[in-house]
């Protein structure tokens, strides 16, 4: 098993926790995405989309960060990072995607990139951005999380699919200094996401290809 990615990839990273929790082994092969090697040869010949993470497998190649750690929940279950009930389902998926169809792509690189190279926006207009739509966004993730069941995690006791993607986007909002005020139930579960060893491992700092 192979996963092309990149350290500081919030999408990657949801990836590197799926397979951490389920206790897979596989080989790291990094692409420096800042640099634009993602639509470079040789990787740009293996990913359609030109983008990270995709993982290889039994000769196939996987795309999509959320695609990818359901392929896995489907064939490595446990642990699992869907409840088994198709209310719990639906309901973790809907919190996954909060974060992977609504924050993330508002605030992804190239969106980030396009704002500076192409709008001429300044450094602060641009970060500003960031912090208002992360900001926006997790507060609808807190309203959801609030409307559920008092739990350890994201949902339930065991880390899901949501917590998953929380993590990764919470390590994005701190580096753009997003405050987290008014969001206990959603820091409830990153913190106890992050004393797990698993989510320790996933985490940018642990990469090969890390940079500070």
């Amino acid at each position: 098993m192979k996963l092309y990615n990149y350290f500081r990839s919030s999408a990657s990273f949801r990836v590197r926790i799926a397979l951490e929790l389920k206790g897979l082994r596989y080989e790291y092969i990094p692409v420096h995405i800042a640099r634009g090697d993602h639509k470079k040869p040789p990787y740009a010949a293996l990913s359609a989309d030109a983008l990270v993470p995709l993982l290889e497998v039994g000769g196939d190649r996987l795309s999509q960060s959320m695609a990818i750690i359901e392929y896995l929940d489907d064939t490595h279950p446990e642990p699992a990072l869907l409840p088994a009930d198709a209310r719990g389902r639906a309901t973790v998926r809907a919190l996954a995607q909060s974060i992977a169809c609504e924050i993330h792509p508002l605030n992804n690189l190239r969106v980030l990139k396009y704002l500076v190279r192409e709008m001429k926006v300044e450094d602060a207009a641009k970060n500003a951005w960031y912090v208002h739509w992360c900001r926006e966004g997790l507060e609808a993730f807190e309203r959801q999380i609030g409307q559920l069941p008092a739990s350890t995690y994201c949902y339930g006791d065991t880390p899901t699919l949501a917590d998953c993607c929380l993590v990764p986007q919470i390590f994005n909002a701190q580096r753009y200094k997003v405050s987290f005020d008014g969001l206990p139930r959603t820091m409830a579960a990153y913190e106890a996401c992050m004393a797990l060893p698993a989510f320790q491992k996933a985490q940018p700092s642990a990469c090969p290809d890390y940079e500070a």
